[in-house]
This record gives structure tokens, sequence and C-alpha cells, in this order.
């Protein structure tokens, strides 16, 4: 999870913004599943926000961390695959807000399940 952030941060860097936004979604997609392993238990699939939904109550997932996966999740085909869209390219519709967005979001959600994982 945390080389996937790093690498969100580099296509940044270079403007990749589609893929900054598809690489911190894997990051917290990663990350996520790190914390339900931890626990002993297996998740399948890619979307972030229901497995936050599933994390034990004990855990106290923030809403704000909810809405991040809510956001990633929005990002995980359109970002990474061509007919996402009804035309184009992904790059035509990610910008560098959006990136951005998406990098502090995946940082958050990455953070908060480093926390967890820590104790």
């Amino acid at each position: 999870a945390t080389r996937d952030l790093e690498r969100a941060r580099i296509d940044i860097a270079y403007a990749f913004w589609e893929w900054a936004c598809f690489t911190g979604q894997q990051a917290a997609e990663k990350a996520v599943k790190a914390v339900f392993l931890s626990l002993g238990q297996d998740v399948w699939g890619h979307a972030i926000t229901p497995m936050l939904r599933e994390l034990p109550a004990e855990l106290a997932v923030p809403d704000v961390l909810v809405r991040h996966g809510q956001l990633l999740d929005a990002y995980y085909i359109p970002a990474r695959y061509p007919n996402g869209f009804p035309e184009g390219k992904p790059a035509d519709y990610f910008n560098e807000e959006k990136a951005r967005e998406a990098v502090d979001a995946a940082d958050a959600i990455v953070r908060f399940c480093q926390d967890h994982l820590a104790r």
C-alpha cells in the first residue's frame, strides 16, 4: 500500500493524473485488506467503501474515510480502461486537482490502516 501511494505521488509529479487516481485507489484498497488480514479475515473485491463499512465497530472508521473510499472507488474503472468514458481516453477526464484529491484520500486511509496495524 505504501509503495502504491509513493507511486501515485510519482504519477502526479509526471502529470499522469489518471494513474495517480487509480494508483491511489490501489493503495487504499491494499491497506484496508491488510487490516482485514491482520484480524484473521479475508476480503475479496476492489470496492473500498464496503470494506471500510465492514471493519469491526471497535476500529471506529470515521465517516470522512468512508467518503474518501467513495471517491477512490469512483476512479477504479474509468481511470484505467479506455472504454470507461463514452469517448476519449482516461487522460482526457482527469486533472491535477482530481489526482491530488485522490492521493490525499488514499493517504488518509493508508495512515488509518497503519495505525490499526501497529496495535
